[in-house]
C-alpha cells in the first residue's frame, strides 16, 4: 500500500511533468487561482520511496467550525486502473482526517460512457429523448464501471451534478479526439472533415472575411475581459473579475510557460472573439470564451476555435476538450444551444465518474448538506 505525505509544489510539478496528462485543476498553480481555499500538495510513495501519485487538495472551512471539506477537483492523480482503490484512498483519507477534514470530495478522472456526434444529434431531434443517459452509449468503459463499483463498496457517495460547494466540476463534457484508435495523430484535414457542414462553412467564411487569429499575451487580458463582460451581459451569467484571469495567467504559466494561451480573433482591427486555452501534456482544454454581438456574421468564434484545435494538433495533444455540457437533449431547453455548437466539431459526448464524497464526521457532513440546500 503506498504511503501519503505532503510534498512541495516543485515535487508536485515534477511528478506531473512525467505523466502523459492530468487535469489542470490538479496542478500546483491552480492552488494560487483558488486562493480563498487553503491548499496542500500530496504525494503517494511506494515501498522503494518512488513517487507514484500526486494531488492538489483544497480545504474550505465550514462557517464557525474549525473543520473543512477537503476537495480534490478532477483528482487525485493516481493509478485508477487496479482493483485495490482502498490501497490508494485510505492513506489519503487518514492524512486528511488529521488535517481537520469532516468530509472528502474527489473527482476521479475516469471515463464511464461515450456517445458519438450522430447519437447526440439524433437525441436532440427525437422529442421522446430528454437526457443523454436515455441513449444507449457507443461505449461503456470497463475501467469506469470498476472505479464506480469500488467507490460504492468503500462508502463513497456519488454527488448529483447540480450540487456543489462553490466547486462542482462537470460530469458530462464534449471532446474532439485528436488521435486515431491506433494512437497516430489525426491531421488538420481529417479533423476538419469530421466537423459538420455549418462549422466548415463558418471557418471558411471567417478566413474569406479576413478574420485574423493570433496568440495574445498578459497585456491583452483587459481586452479579453471587456469582451467577456459583454458576453456575460448578453448570455446572462455572472462574469469573473479581471484580477481572476490575471492570477490564472500568472499561476498556470509559472507552472509551465505553455500551459495557458490567450487567443484573439480580430476583424478590421475589431476584437470579435477571444478565448483561453489550457494544456497539460496531451490534454488541451477550451476554458473561457467571449464573442461580440456585432459582426457575428464574420464567424470569429468558429475561427478562434479552429486556431485552438490546430494548435493542439501541432502540440501532439490526444484530445481537444470543450469542457462541460449539461445532460439535457431537450430542444426546448436553453442549454441545448451550447451542446449544438460543440456537437458541430464532430467530437463525442463523454461522461466521467463524477464527484464523490466520503463523510468522515457524519453530523458535520449532514449539517454541511443542509447548509448547501439553504444556500442553493
Amino acid at each position: 500500500m503506498p504511503s501519503v505525505r505532503p510534498i512541495s509544489p516543485t515535487e508536485h510539478r515534477d511528478h506531473l511533468a512525467g505523466l502523459s496528462s492530468a487535469s489542470f485543476l490538479q496542478t500546483p498553480g491552480w492552488a494560487k487561482v483558488k486562493s480563498e481555499w487553503r491548499s496542500e500538495s500530496l504525494g503517494w510513495f511506494d515501498d522503494a520511496g518512488r513517487q507514484v501519485g500526486a494531488a492538489l487538495v483544497l480545504y474550505r472551512q465550514l462557517p464557525k467550525v474549525n473543520r473543512s471539506l477537503a476537495y480534490l477537483p478532477e483528482g487525485p492523480v493516481i493509478d485508477w486502473t487496479g482493483d485495490d482503490l482502498a490501497g490508494w484512498l485510505d492513506p489519503m483519507v487518514r492524512h486528511l482526517r488529521k488535517q481537520g477534514a469532516f468530509a472528502v470530495r474527489i473527482g476521479p478522472p475516469v471515463v464511464t460512457r461515450r456517445w458519438t456526434t450522430a447519437q447526440v444529434k439524433e437525441g436532440i431531434a427525437d422529442p421522446g429523448v430528454r437526457l443523454l443517459g436515455q441513449i444507449p452509449p457507443a461505449e461503456r468503459t470497463p475501467g469506469g464501471a470498476r472505479v464506480v463499483a469500488q467507490l460504492h463498496e468503500l462508502g463513497w457517495r456519488h454527488q448529483g451534478v447540480e450540487g456543489g460547494f462553490a466547486a462542482g466540476q462537470p460530469q458530462f463534457v464534449f471532446q474532439v479526439p485528436l488521435r486515431h484508435p491506433d494512437g497516430t495523430q489525426r491531421t488538420e484535414d481529417e479533423v476538419l472533415k469530421g466537423m459538420n457542414q455549418l462549422w466548415r462553412r463558418n471557418i471558411k467564411k471567417a478566413a474569406k472575411e479576413g478574420v485574423e487569429v493570433v496568440r495574445g499575451g498578459r497585456e491583452d487580458l483587459p481586452a479579453f475581459h471587456e469582451l467577456y463582460v459583454h458576453t456575460a451581459q448578453r448570455d446572462h451569467f455572472t462574469p469573473r473579475p479581471l484580477r481572476y484571469f490575471e492570477t490564472m495567467y500568472d499561476a498556470l504559466c509559472a507552472d509551465d510557460p505553455e500551459r495557458l494561451t490567450l487567443w484573439l480573433a480580430r476583424h478590421d482591427g475589431d476584437l470579435v472573439a477571444s478565448t483561453i486555452a489550457i494544456r497539460v501534456g496531451e490534454h488541451a482544454w477550451y476554458s473561457y470564451g467571449a464573442s461580440s454581438t456585432e459582426k457575428r456574421e464574420v464567424r470569429g468564434s468558429n475561427a478562434v476555435q479552429w486556431a485552438m484545435i490546430r494548435d493542439a494538433i501541432a502540440a501532439g495533444a490526444a484530445v481537444y476538450d470543450l469542457r462541460g455540457i449539461t445532460e439535457t437533449l431537450d430542444a426546448e431547453d436553453s442549454h441545448v444551444g451550447l451542446i449544438q455548437f460543440k456537437v458541430g466539431t464532430g467530437g463525442e459526448a463523454v461522461e466521467y465518474a463524477g464527484e464523490w464524497d466520503l463523510p468522515i464526521n457524519r453530523p458535520l457532513y449532514k449539517a454541511f448538506q443542509l447548509y448547501l440546500k439553504r444556500r442553493g
